[in-house]
């Protein structure tokens, strides 16, 4: 029993270092046909891991039961995939909006015995990119097979890769071979499969289509138009006080003073993060308006999901705002006002802690009541620090946090830590020195790619590419903060979406486009100014 077990281990580790080498590749590799084919090889195996690790689950065991149905839907599956492949091959700018479109749709599946949350609709618009844009670089007739702008590349485009994209290859390809020691195996292959290779996959998607003005407002039409659905439901659960799932949050309404709703999201907290992040889009607008009437209107948006984001009762998510907004204001004014106003608020908020810490209800020699003040994060962290003192350089292997830290600190629940909270912390524990030097360095390649030729902002109507880049800089630095209160940094497909955006523009600058005068007409050109 305990050899075939390692052996299945072996096999699903194999598999998910072979998924993850493949949609690397499908970003790195120096050829368009060579990528086409590892995207092809990353979208295969993908549903093959997901398929093992959901096997003993009661939906695929329902479904083993009835094999004439599971044929029927998977048939539709793919005839739905096909269908959209189709149309994504002769419409390729419907990827992004569609894209942001299902980036917050979640559907429960156990595994197990714990509840996954796996972004079904997502995965299907990734695999219908993968197949058009496989037929596009394998069969179609302006197929750039040299990949590196000779000829007309056609609809699709394949950029040479960047500091960012070979960042977050080497993070994910040193994730799946670490956890190949992981005590926790289960746990890491879950976001191999479910996360880091369909994301990859969705960044070379979205790096390899033009993003032109009708693109960028339909996906800001698309994110808000879903901000305000999902306020409109949280409001319902306030006011019928009637949560829709997640059964640790119904327990603890029914416990709190204040009644907490997460809309159609499993997290209050992952659902603040989304409605942050369009609030920092609308006050974007406002800071550089384009047109004067939109304002009004912007603005009572903002009061609405100001309202909505209030009864999530997210402490990191109204942090999460308040970065992106102070970013924002730094790069419409400057950035000296912003860092004095953001030191004095610290000093302040640090001297309330120390010198009168019953005001927020805080006991400073008590870990207890630290780690109470912190909803739990504070004995989390504490623990994923003793981790990676015990093993600094190659950690406990990915995915091992949650496992490691209940049998240390001799917890029975599984629900008593799923990470560290502080993503830092956690890949530090997981993958020690190794795993955190190469998080450091897809925070580094990102930021730098972001901030970079914003000063031009401080100008009265800067163009709309820089305003654009302006928002993903400031929502990109508040996830940042978000994910170092809360979890799920590149495990959430946003922080992937935000960078192909970033990625996509910073090629649409000026000198680049005089460069690339072939590639690029000239409609196309002054459509950003």
């Amino acid at each position: 029993m305990g050899t075939a077990l390692a052996v299945a281990v072996a096999i699903k580790g194999t598999g998910a270092v072979a998924a993850c080498a493949a949609a690397a590749g499908a970003l790195l590799l120096p050829h368009a046909r060579a990528r086409a084919v590892a995207a092809l090889v990353a979208l295969a195996l993908t549903p093959v891991l997901l398929v093992g690790d959901l096997w003993d689950s009661p939906q695929i065991a329902h479904l083993r039961d009835r094999p004439a149905f599971a044929a029927a839907a998977i048939v539709a599956g793919l005839i739905v995939v096909a269908a959209l492949a189709a149309l994504l091959r002769r419409h390729p700018w419907l990827l992004p909006p569609l894209a942001v479109f299902t980036l917050p749709f979640r559907i429960p599946l156990e595994s197990g015995g714990q509840s996954a949350n796996l972004l079904i609709p997502l995965y299907v618009v990734v695999a219908a990119g993968v197949l058009a844009y496989a037929w596009n670089r394998l069969v179609g007739r302006r197929a750039d097979t040299a990949g590196n702008g000779a000829g007309d590349p056609g609809p699709w485009r394949d950029p040479a890769p960047g500091r960012v994209e070979i960042a977050l290859a080497l993070f994910v390809v040193l994730y799946a071979l670490q956890s190949l020691y992981s005590s926790d195996f289960e746990t890491a292959l879950k976001n191999v499969a479910f996360f880091y290779v369909p994301f990859m996959l969705l960044l070379r998607l979205l790096t390899s289509v033009h993003w032109s003005r009708r693109v960028v407002y339909a996906c800001s039409g698309v994110a808000l138009g879903l901000a305000l659905l999902f306020a409109a439901i949280g409001f319902v659960e306030y006011a019928t006080r009637h949560i829709f799932w997640n059964q640790k949050v119904i327990a603890a309404n029914e416990f709190e003073s204040y009644f907490r709703v997460n809309s159609l999201f499993f997290d209050p907290n992952i659902y603040g993060r989304f409605l942050a992040l369009v609030m920092i889009g609308l006050a974007c607008t406002l800071l550089w308006p384009r047109r004067t009437r939109s304002v009004a209107l912007t603005s009572g948006g903002l009061a609405l999901l100001w309202a909505a984001i209030i009864l999530t009762f997210s402490q990191s998510s109204f942090a999460a705002l308040l970065t992106g907004l102070a970013v924002l204001a730094a790069l419409r004014w400057s950035w000296r006002p912003v860092g004095a106003a953001v030191g004095a608020v610290a000093v302040i908020g640090l001297a309330v802690v120390l010198l009168a810490p019953g005001i927020v209800h805080l006991d400073l020699k008590s870990s207890h009541s630290i780690d109470k003040a912190s909803s739990g994060r504070f004995d989390l962290m504490r623990g994923g620090l003793s981790m990676f003192a015990d093993r600094p350089f190659e950690g406990f292997g990915s995915g091992a946090f949650a496992e490691r830290f209940r049998s240390r600190e001799k917890v029975g629940s599984r629900e008593a830590a799923s990470a560290s909270h502080t993503i830092p912390i956690t890949v530090a524990a997981e993958q020690g020195i190794v795993g955190l030097a190469a998080y450091v360095f897809v925070l580094v390649a990102a930021f730098a790619l972001l901030f970079r030729g914003l000063g031009a902002l401080r100008g009265r109507a800067p163009p709309l590419r820089l305003v654009s880049r302006a928002y993903l800089a400031a929502a990109f630095t508040a996830l940042v903060l978000h994910t170092l209160l809360y979890a799920a940094f590149l495990e959430d497909p946003i922080t992937w979406t935000l960078i192909a955006a970033a990625i996509v523009l910073s090629r649409a600058e000026p000198s680049a486009l005089r460069s690339s005068t072939r590639a690029e007409p000239a409609r196309t050109r002054s459509s950003w100014s």
